[in-house]
């Protein structure tokens, strides 16, 4: 391929607002192969682990789906690959394919998208940028003129919006659970690290936390109440 067809290529492909645009599902259904490489490599990784005896039990989780079928295409293709990898080097591993819920849309239709899948995890960051309009990456601007001028409480990307993005969850909780009522639920991004936010989310029933590294030891301290306090209300009962 020669350096102007790679350069016509690259402009073909250039984005005004990259945040809303060709990425996450949207590219592994343009280009299919990008997917595809990263589950043969998942599924690489696994065979190579098993047969040095670490028990090994793979997620492997799609973003920013909010079409049913997205995620039914994408689910066919994943996990064709990895059966033909267990079956080429004979090597059972245990894997699960889910999605990440960051589109108000996927929250409205849970229902169906959980039928495609083994698991969600709720990225929070982008579900919130597009519940909002707000860019995570430019709010800061305003954040803290609105919080001075009491529009709002609290930074929407710090705390987990009650009124709004904890309510689009609740229902994308309710209408997965119709439909397969032991889907395995978490949540991911920075609120995975905010105390607050992590007992909003326990109260939902979610099962796990995902966050950065340095948030770790909040997560777990946040996790340790909601269970604590979970005992405590069903001993007062």
């Amino acid at each position: 391929v020669t350096v102007s067809q790679l350069k016509s290529k690259v402009a073909s492909i250039a984005e005004f607002n990259p945040m809303m645009g060709h990425r996450g599902c949207r590219l592994g259904v343009t280009y299919p192969e990008i997917y595809l490489m990263q589950a043969k490599a998942i599924s690489s990784a696994a065979i190579r682990a098993k047969k040095e005896g670490v028990d090994v039990n793979v997620e492997i989780m799609i973003p920013l789906v909010g079409l049913e079928k997205e995620l039914a295409v994408l689910r066919e293709q994943i996990v064709e690959l990895v059966e033909k990898e267990i079956h080429l080097y004979k090597t059972e591993f245990t894997y699960k394919v889910g999605t990440m819920i960051e589109i108000p849309r996927a929250c409205l239709i849970a229902d169906k998208i959980a039928k495609h899948a083994d698991f969600f995890s709720f990225g929070t960051n982008d579900l919130t940028q597009l519940t909002f309009g707000y860019s995570r990456d430019d709010a800061e601007k305003f954040i803290d003129i609105y919080k001075k001028k009491n529009i709002l409480e609290s930074d929407p990307f710090v705390h987990l919006d009650e009124s709004g993005v904890l309510e689009l969850m609740q229902l994308a909780v309710q209408k997965a659970r119709e439909t397969k009522p032991t889907i395995k639920l978490g949540i991911c991004g920075e609120h995975g690290g905010d105390e607050k936010s992590i007992l909003l989310c326990s109260k939902l029933g979610l099962g796990y936390v995902s966050c950065s590294p340095y948030r770790v030891i909040i997560a777990r301290i946040a996790a340790a109440k909601a269970a604590i306090g979970d005992v405590e209300a069903s001993s007062t009962k």
